[in-house]
């Protein structure tokens, strides 16, 4: 039990490496990709509506990302603009993506 709540922690804070768990298609995700950047790749960029700062996911964790696009594709989360691009996408497409996403830098890709 408590090896068991050890990882569960371990893989919320992220420990480890973001790309250990990726699974998919790094080549599929880039091109997937391309439109992450629009919002995503802008520094200093924020959202209209609601007003926030939009994160930089650019080397973000794997599981992390795949959880959240999943999310927002199944509407447990919400963002109009973030909800109608995940319902765009095949599963396949969300791991591809969070591959690609999770080991390109914060710079640009490899």
């Amino acid at each position: 039990m408590k090896l068991t709540a050890i990882l569960g922690v371990a893989l919320l804070l992220g420990i480890g490496s973001s790309t250990a768990l990726a699974q998919g298609n790094y080549e599929t995700g880039r091109q997937l990709a391309y439109t992450c950047a629009g919002c995503h790749g802008i520094t200093g960029y924020k959202n209209a509506y609601p007003f926030y700062n939009v994160p930089k996911i650019a080397g973000q964790n794997y599981t992390y990302l795949l959880n959240a696009l999943k999310a927002y594709q199944s509407g447990e989360r919400t963002h109009p603009t973030m909800q109608a691009q995940a319902e765009s996408y095949s599963e396949q497409d969300l791991i591809d993506i969070s591959t690609f996403l999770s080991q390109v830098t914060k710079q640009g890709d490899k």
